[in-house]
């Protein structure tokens, strides 16, 4: 069985003058899927979201026709990727890339499994390790993820001799499109549902972007969990703006709910990028009011995410200029780990290419420092 073996390139490069469109076009190409001269070409001809799904389409078709299927397939997650969740294009998109992702990868042993959920499923992939078994990694994303998007990362902690297990929760890929479960802070339910039914008691909790709250929401209610990496989140989503914003928001939200919510959805009609992921959050938590949505998004604050009740070994991962969460949220994580086994973080610079979310840029040096912190804690 010939597997598939992924390189992750050092670099983050200037694909796109917007850091929003320029940090997607840079995901792909760290995290093996795309070709560097594909990012570069596309890259000057995208103004808008419209052209973003234009010309990312265009791209998954030409890789298509000259058989670049891995290509192909990560283009259309791409194109799907800022395409507004009214479009009738975007599920379309979507399918195109499940299809091709598993027509590629089935054959190189990975298992698929629907864990059963409320009304519904988690999707779940599972890659066993190459020679000896060092341990169960359970591994998942954050806001708006899909699980297949990990297979590099999955393939690259098999290689160094672990039983990968990767999950979609409430609000992420099939969980939401196929079964209609939306976002729900609650992690520690659906994580209890893999545990279960893969009768796991000793496992380590990877959680990536909003991932990272996700999971150690999970660790603090769930006690099979024995060691958590959180990477590129924030304790507290309300403040992830500066001071002035926060306050403005709550001053907006109280006294003036009606006009926010008539002002968003016309400003969502319109297609801009500003828009989108506003539009995103209503879609992931399946409300129909853009304060609804808020109100569950800043429901993943400091209060709930109960790092007082986290007493596993911890590693937190942050980019010194992520441009979704300052840098300034990372040791507020840290000093609220009261209870933890023990703590370990590392702050990625720009001398590491690692100093942007997830460290995109240099994914190897993330999955490094993660592998050997297990072999550190196991």
């Amino acid at each position: 069985m010939e597997i598939t073996k992924f390189e992750f390139p050092l670099g983050y490069h200037n694909f796109h003058k917007d850091q929003l469109f320029n940090y997607q076009l840079n995901r792909w190409y760290s995290w093996g899927y795309a070709r560097f001269e594909d990012m570069k070409e596309v890259g000057p001809k995208i103004n808008n979201v419209e052209d973003w799904k234009i010309e990312m389409v265009k791209l998954a078709e030409k890789a298509l026709q000259e058989d670049r299927l891995i290509n192909a397939a990560f283009y259309y997650r791409a194109a799907e990727f800022y395409t507004f969740n009214d479009d009738p294009d975007k599920e379309i998109i979507y399918d195109k890339f499940i299809d091709l992702f598993y027509s590629l990868f089935e054959n190189e042993g990975l298992e698929r499994f629907k864990v059963p959920y409320q009304d519904g499923f988690l999707p779940v992939i599972k890659i066993s390790p190459s020679g000896e078994n060092k341990g169960t990694i359970v591994l998942h994303g954050g806001f708006d993820s899909y699980i297949e998007e990990f297979y590099s990362w999955m393939r690259y902690f098999s290689s160094h001799g672990y039983e990968v297990i990767g999950f979609e929760g409430p609000g992420q890929g099939a969980t939401l499109k196929k079964y209609g479960i939306p976002l729900n802070i609650g992690w520690e339910k659906p994580t209890k549902a893999v545990l279960d039914h893969f009768n796991l008691d000793d496992v380590t909790l990877i959680g990536i972007s909003m991932g990272g709250w996700f999971c150690l929401r999970a660790a603090a209610f769930e006690p099979r969990i024995k060691r958590v990496i959180a990477q590129g989140h924030a304790i507290d989503y309300f403040k992830v703006p500066n001071i002035f914003a926060q306050w403005m928001m709550l001053f907006f939200l109280k006294f003036f709910p009606g006009s926010v919510n008539k002002m968003t959805l016309k400003n969502i009609k319109k297609g801009n990028m500003e828009m989108w992921s506003t539009s995103n959050l209503m879609y992931i938590t399946d409300k129909k009011a853009p304060i609804d949505a808020m109100e569950i998004a800043f429901s993943m604050n400091e209060e709930n995410i109960h790092s007082e009740l986290v007493k596993q070994d911890v590693l937190l991962l942050s980019g010194k200029q992520d441009h979704f969460i300052g840098v300034k949220l990372h040791q507020k994580q840290v000093n609220a780990l009261i209870n933890a086994r023990s703590v370990n973080d590392k702050i990625f610079t720009k001398e590491d290419h690692a100093q942007n979310h997830c460290q995109v840029g240099n994914t190897e040096l993330a999955l490094e420092t993660m592998l050997k912190w297990m072999e550190s804690v196991i």
